[in-house]
């Protein structure tokens, strides 16, 4: 499952808007028919991924010691502010008043794929971050060494199937 690209969607007047076809491609297999949602704890955007990404995130939560700080402000975070979101019978959710808020979307609202997961944007808030991140890695002349195609995941090598497609 990757998401990938930039896709500005409009939002009606009831908080309603289409997630990208491809977005909802790449979850069919998923055993929830929707997305999740939560604050960015680091930008003014929202977060999204699958019911299987948040499994992993509770999941690695789970892994912290119980009843710690970072634990419980983690969970608070993350799971405490998620949203279950459904399509609807064409595609779209309805995002939270709270989360039109948040991330101070008004009428048009930019699906950016982060591989694994995506980001939901003001589009005039997204565009100049957008070209700022373009920048600095081109000044720092960023580079990717890219994981030899023996070290992905089954599902992630052409032409391979994983245990959930068996399944």
């Amino acid at each position: 499952m990757l998401f990938t690209g930039t896709h500005i969607h409009k939002l009606d007047r009831k908080g309603r808007v289409s997630v990208p076809k491809r977005f909802r491609a790449a979850l069919d297999t998923e055993e929830f028919a929707g997305i999740y949602l939560y604050q960015s704890h680091k930008e003014s955007a929202l977060e999204g991924c699958s019911h299987s990404h948040m499994e992993r995130i509770a999941a690695s939560l789970d892994e912290l010691d119980m009843f710690s700080d970072e634990a419980d402000d983690l969970a608070d975070t993350i799971l405490g502010s998620s949203h279950m979101l459904p399509y609807d019978g064409e595609g779209r959710i309805i995002l939270p008043a709270e989360l039109i808020e948040f991330a101070r979307i008004e009428d048009q609202v930019a699906f950016v794929g982060r591989g694994r997961t995506f980001r939901l944007w003001n589009p005039d808030i997204f565009k100049p971050l957008q070209e700022a991140s373009r920048t600095r890695t081109l000044n720092r002349g960023a580079t990717l060494k890219l994981k030899p195609m023996t070290e992905l995941p089954k599902g992630a090598r052409p032409g391979t199937a994983t245990e959930e497609d068996a399944s």
